[in-house]
C-alpha cells in the first residue's frame, strides 16, 4: 500500500496533465479546422474534471496495478467528440486533429526533461532536499508518462490517433477498410497488449527512438545553461 501511494503522489499530475491536454489538444485542433462538437461540449478544456472517465482513468490502472503487482498499467480518459465531417477537408485534417494528442504529450516530454534539467544543473556540489528530489520524480514520471502516450496513441489501428493518421492517409477504399475495424479496434489492441506485442514490436523501439530525438532537442539547453 505505502508503493502505491507513494506512485500515485509522483504520477497523479504527470499523469492528470497528460491526459487533460492530451483531449484539449485534440479539441482544440478541431475547432480549428471547422468543427465545434468539442468546443460546445466544453471538452477543450483545462480542467482535468471535464476529462477523466472513472472507470478508464482510475478504476482500470488501480485494477491493473494489483493484478500485476505494479508491472503493467493501462487507462484512458473520455475521448473528445469530433465530427469528421464538419472539418473543412475532412480527409486531411482528420490526420492534424489526431496528431494533436500526440504531439502534446511530446512537447510535456519535452519541457518536463527542461524541468529536469534545470534540477540537476541547478544542485550540483549541493546538498539536496526531499522537496527537490520529489519534484526531479515527478519531473522523471512526466517524461516517461508522456513518451508512452505518444507512442502508444500513434499505434496505428482505430480507434488510437495513430489509425484516424493511416485512415486520412490510405486511399479511400482503403481507409473505409481499415476504419471499419474500429468498433473491436479496443480489443484488438488490449489483445496485443496483454500478449506483449505491442510492447516489443512498437513501445520498446519506439520509445527509445523518442527519448533520443529528446535528448537531441536538450542538447542546446544544456550547453546554454
Amino acid at each position: 500500500m505505502d508503493q502505491l501511494i507513494q506512485a500515485v503522489t509522483i504520477y497523479a499530475l504527470p499523469v492528470l496533465f497528460a491526459i487533460t491536454l492530451h483531449e484539449a489538444a485534440h479539441g482544440y485542433a478541431a475547432r480549428h479546422f471547422g468543427d465545434n462538437t468539442a468546443y460546445m461540449m466544453g471538452r477543450v478544456s483545462l480542467n482535468p474534471a471535464r476529462h477523466i472517465d472513472p472507470i478508464g482513468t482510475i478504476l482500470v490502472p488501480l485494477v491493473l496495478y494489483f493484478a500485476t503487482g505494479g508491472a503493467f498499467l493501462f487507462g484512458y480518459a473520455k475521448p473528445v467528440p469530433v465530427n469528421f465531417g464538419a472539418l473543412r477537408n475532412p480527409k486531411r485534417d482528420m490526420i492534424w486533429v489526431a496528431l494533436a494528442g500526440p504531439g502534446s504529450n511530446f512537447l510535456q516530454a519535452f519541457l518536463w526533461g527542461l524541468v529536469s534539467l534545470v534540477i540537476v544543473l541547478a544542485t550540483q556540489g549541493v546538498a539536496g532536499s526531499i522537496a527537490i528530489d520529489y519534484l526531479y520524480r515527478v519531473a522523471q514520471a512526466g517524461i516517461l508518462v508522456n513518451i508512452v502516450m505518444f507512442v502508444f496513441n500513434l499505434f496505428p489501428i482505430p480507434p488510437l490517433d495513430g489509425g484516424r493518421v493511416l485512415v486520412g492517409l490510405l486511399p479511400v477504399r482503403q481507409a473505409i477498410a481499415l476504419s471499419r475495424i474500429e468498433p473491436y479496434g479496443f480489443f484488438i489492441v488490449m489483445a496485443l497488449v496483454l500478449t506483449g506485442i505491442i510492447t516489443t514490436v512498437w513501445l520498446i523501439p519506439l520509445m527509445g527512438l523518442t527519448q533520443t530525438v529528446l535528448s537531441l532537442l536538450l542538447t542546446p539547453f544544456k550547453l546554454l545553461l
